[in-house]
């Protein structure tokens, strides 16, 4: 239970659902052809899930000291598993991911794009020893790295499979999911700033260079406000310029329901949260948007597919 906990498995389920719901609750259920069968499929997962896991462990490898006083009582690296263990984890974990990923790319004839999961492998390492101690650069990485992870499925299992007479289909895929990458960006950012902020005395102790430890908590929340507003407003006018204009009536009260009402309480309540137990939970608040926001994929598909019949 150590090691999972250690690897963040949930956020390692999420990071797979993602990935399979677009694949299965939207691609599949298009009349397009795709690059990868069900099994090599399943692989692009595992790599993408064995990479991430290989950087959580990393992280917490150099982040020892500053998870003693922020998280005492969830510290695993040097009390349960010792420090060389996490390591031969570390190693395991990359070489696996990106040996896959290397099979994948020579699979579908793009060997060159075995470059991606070694630079996210590298970058992930980066970010760990040196890139998170830098002003938003840490932030920035985190939530990119995530939307690439939603860039990967058209890269392997679209573009592939593109010609001269379905380009302009495939386009609109793709386009599909550089919207729910954004998505996946925006949100993931506006998460890791409010983490640093739950996090603030600790990173302070070690010398990191966060948002918040830069301009202090009261100015932080203005501006995680301020993203989140933003945020809301791209929601609305996607739903209104996408879904109430092509008549996708269930997909719209999805969409306020479970992405948009809880992005209207997290900006509500971030204006006055104050203690590390409110932006605790504020962080839980972002993970489920991220979660129904990938959901919603499969609701509009099921909405075009139901009206269509109708």
């Amino acid at each position: 239970m150590n090691y999972l906990k250690l690897i963040r498995y949930k956020n390692l389920l999420l990071l797979a659902f993602m990935q399979l719901i677009f694949r299965y609750g939207f691609l599949k259920l298009q009349n397009i052809p795709l690059a990868l069968n069900d099994f090599q499929y399943v692989l692009l997962v595992l790599s993408t899930v064995l990479i991430a896991a290989a950087g959580y462990v990393i992280n917490d490898i150099f982040d020892q000291e500053t998870d003693y006083y922020n998280r005492p009582n969830t510290l695993i690296i040097g009390k349960s598993i010792s420090e060389k263990a996490a390591y031969n984890l570390y190693f395991i974990l990359n070489i696996t991911g990106v040996a896959i990923g290397f099979y994948l790319s020579n699979l579908i004839l793009k060997p060159s794009f075995t470059g991606a999961f070694i630079i996210i492998s590298a970058t992930l390492y980066m970010y760990a020893t040196s890139l998170k101690q830098m002003l938003l650069v840490g932030n920035i990485i985190v939530a990119l790295l995530l939307s690439f992870s939603v860039l990967l499925i058209g890269l392997f299992d679209l573009l592939p499979a593109t010609y001269d007479g379905n380009r302009a289909e495939m386009g609109i895929m793709f386009s599909m999911l550089i919207d729910y990458a954004i998505f996946a960006f925006l949100i993931n950012l506006i998460r890791e700033i409010v983490k640093d902020m739950e996090d603030v005395e600790g990173d302070y102790n070690q010398g990191m260079n966060t948002l918040a430890i830069a301009i202090g908590k009261v100015k932080t929340s203005r501006v995680v406000m301020g993203l989140a507003i933003i945020a809301t407003l791209i929601l609305l006018w996607y739903i209104n310029t996408y879904l109430m204009e092509n008549a996708l009536y269930a997909a719209v009260i999805y969409g306020f329901l479970f992405v948009v009402a809880p992005m209207i309480f997290f900006t509500i309540k971030i204006s006055n949260a104050k203690t590390k137990e409110e932006f605790h939970l504020l962080s839980k608040v972002l993970k489920w948007i991220i979660f129904f926001g990938i959901l919603s994929v499969l609701v509009i598909t099921l909405n075009i597919h139901y009206n269509d019949k109708g």
